[in-house]
């Protein structure tokens, strides 16, 4: 996967007299090294290619030499899309990265989103110093605000150019580097020398090429904790069924992770598995066996399952393109009263939808770290003139990923893989239901 550079790399690293004079060549990522693609024998046999045709990613890091002279660069940074434990650590990294490594002399922060560079709204930009970030980190959301929706790419780089911005980290989802693409293409055509680099933000885990996104460590640790409060509250009433929804627009990752994580879930329903609710293989007769031989009984539904139950064709989009879903959650619930009703048994439902208070904590130390990393990567990479791609972990490295590869496609929960397969195991429910 090859990443675009604005053009060759012309200014000496001002870490190098930082590092001192036994820093060597192993230190600095090289420029024709590669992370392959393929993990097992197996799969770098399939190829059938020499090995160095094999397909790989660029790995992160600084370079020896940089495209962007610090004394004369200005980086603007924007959040954009919802709310995700750790955009204010990846906020301040960024921040602390630029100045104290590679000595920039100015920072500013983009208000609410892609919105802050329209004039038409009215949002100033934010100075960013090590001093106004330092304490950031330990507050949820993210400080520079955000919004959802597409802007003029054309409003946005005059925007770029009247602040003498040299580059732009876009902190967002798939929908916000599709914009960043746009921009990308707007600044190429007006051959302007601009990186944009991006640091993919998604609370469900579904880039493609990314081991797990930021924020998702933090969001199934706190989903995991709804599940055993359904799971307490249910074992305290007399057939009790504890019922929990939790963020997976279109992947199951929070949902599996969690339930794992949590021993008391009995069934656990995601985007990628289709269910059927009625008969005597489906999911409200598991349930009702759950319930009559133990008393109780746990599920977990990641918000985009069952649509085909509950979709509404004429639903629409929101602001960020995403298709409206319908709520799952009540639905659920109520055909779980109505079935437990028709088999003449008193049960009490307890309905829990944690997605808000998961959303805006602050990141936890995990995360925290990561994401620390994740903004090194992405200064280290618009440093040395790389443009319209992301940084992420694929295979326990740090790698660059072209925009356009990061929203090819998304990262799903695999039916037939380890993970499903262990979930299954861990629940005892059914390989499928219907």
């Amino acid at each position: 996967m090859r990443v675009r550079t604005l053009g060759p790399a012309r200014i000496t690293s001002p870490m190098e007299p930082l590092l001192g004079a036994r820093r060597t060549s192993e230190h600095y990522a090289h420029e024709n090294d590669r992370v392959l693609l393929d993990d097992t024998v197996a799969g770098v046999a399939s190829r059938g290619v020499p090995a160095d045709a094999l397909p790989g990613m660029e790995p992160c890091g600084p370079r020896r030499k940089i495209f962007f002279d610090p004394a004369k660069t200005r980086a603007a940074i924007v959040t954009c899309g919802g709310l995700c434990p750790g955009l204010n650590d990846v906020i301040a990294g960024l921040v602390r990265s630029l100045t104290h490594h590679y000595r920039v002399r100015r920072v500013v922060g983009i208000r609410n989103g892609y919105q802050g560079f329209c004039a038409s709204y009215g949002h100033d930009v934010v100075e960013l110093t090590p001093e106004s970030v330092r304490d950031i980190a330990t507050d949820g959301g993210t400080v520079l605000g955000t919004s959802r929706g597409p802007q003029d790419p054309e409003e946005i780089v005059d925007c770029l150019e009247r602040l003498h911005v040299n580059i732009l980290f876009v902190v967002g989802g798939d929908g916000s580097m599709r914009g960043a693409m746009q921009v990308a293409r707007v600044i190429a055509e007006r051959n302007l020398l601009i990186s944009v680099v991006g640091v993919p933000k998604t609370i469900d885990n579904d880039i493609p090429y990314i081991d797990q996104s930021f924020g998702f460590q933090t969001a199934f640790g706190l989903a995991s904790d709804s599940i055993r409060a359904a799971q307490v509250e249910a074992k305290s009433t007399a057939n009790g069924v504890g019922l929990v929804k939790l963020m997976g627009r279109h992947s199951g990752f929070i949902a599996s992770y969690a339930a794992l994580a949590r021993s008391g879930a009995d069934v656990v329903l995601i985007p990628e598995v289709p269910f059927a609710l009625d008969g005597e293989n489906g999911v409200l007769a598991h349930l009702r066996r759950r319930v009559e031989e133990r008393g109780h009984a746990v599920a977990v539904v990641a918000e985009g399952a069952g649509q085909d139950l509950v979709g509404d064709p004429h639903a629409g989009h929101d602001a960020s393109g995403n298709t409206r879903l319908q709520d799952i959650g009540p639905y659920l619930r109520r055909r779980i009263a109505d079935h437990f009703a028709d088999a003449g048994i008193d049960t009490s439902i307890r309905y829990i939808d944690p997605s808000y208070a998961i959303r805006s904590v602050p990141a936890n130390p995990y995360d925290s770290v990561y994401c620390v990393r994740l903004s090194q990567a992405a200064v280290h990479a618009a440093m040395s003139g790389r443009t319209e791609m992301v940084v992420g972990r694929y295979r326990r490295r740090f790698v660059h990923i072209p925009m356009g590869t990061a929203v090819s496609r998304r990262n799903q929960v695999d039916p037939h893989g380890d993970l499903w397969l262990s979930v299954l195991e861990a629940t005892g429910q059914p390989v499928r239901f219907g």
